[in-house]
């Protein structure tokens, strides 16, 4: 059964924690990425869009039924905790940013349950491309897909930055417009409001371009 996260506010993404908030109380939301039951304690990676962080569960440690809430984790569940942040009781893993340190849980919400998902939600994925297009909201939660998504916006967040320093405006022209008789394809779009009536894409976008050059407009993208 979901639970609601009121009340619960993130203070930090999973890959963004530090060794200086070692002692300090965090509040986590993310995907289970793996469990690991040991008995008395569940080790459990903890995922977002930044990375992983290692959840410890204790029975002694954790508040109400959180340690039996636990235990019915799986895969690809969200989740929500609390819990004091502190070095690594095992070993280090150096292949995480987060590979010194985690956090002992005091308190658990399950924000959503999910199924198995039809294949694993990690980086160079060897699934088919149909199946991976047919889970394709599975598919985006993968590292490298994500990555590759803060990239592209990193760089156009540069590009436009650039670009307003030497004077250029942002505009957008129109996406659809009246089909002209040029002898190309015309890719038609229905009208909701006027039936029987189409738009068509632009063919000839550089008209809209030309409009903005004869208006004044010397410099824009």
């Amino acid at each position: 059964m979901a639970e609601s996260m009121t009340g619960m506010h993130r203070s930090h993404r999973c890959a963004e924690i530090t060794e200086r908030e070692i002692g300090t109380q965090v509040t986590l939301m993310g995907w289970v990425q793996k469990k690991r039951n040991k008995g008395g304690i569940i080790f459990i990676d903890l995922r977002d869009r930044t990375g992983i962080i290692q959840l410890v569960f204790e029975k002694d440690n954790i508040k109400g039924t959180g340690f039996e809430k636990a235990r019915q984790l799986r895969s690809e569940f969200i989740i929500a905790i609390t819990g004091i942040l502190q070095w690594r009781s095992g070993a280090v893993n150096k292949k995480l940013a987060t590979g010194t340190v985690e956090v002992q849980v005091e308190y658990m919400r399950i924000l959503a349950e999910s199924e198995t998902p039809p294949f694993p939600i990690e980086e160079n994925s060897k699934t088919k491309e149909e199946i991976r297009m047919k889970y394709r909201y599975l598919d985006l939660r993968r590292p490298d897909i994500q990555r590759n998504l803060m990239m592209r916006s990193q760089v156009a967040l540069l590009v436009r930055q650039f670009m307003a320093k030497e004077g250029f405006l942002e505009i957008e022209t129109p996406m659809l417009a009246k089909s002209t008789p040029e002898g190309a394809r015309d890719y038609l779009i229905p009208s909701r409001i006027h039936p029987g009536s189409f738009y068509a894409l632009p063919q000839s976008p550089q008209l809209f371009k030309q409009l903005l050059m004869c208006s004044g407009y010397d410099r824009y993208i």
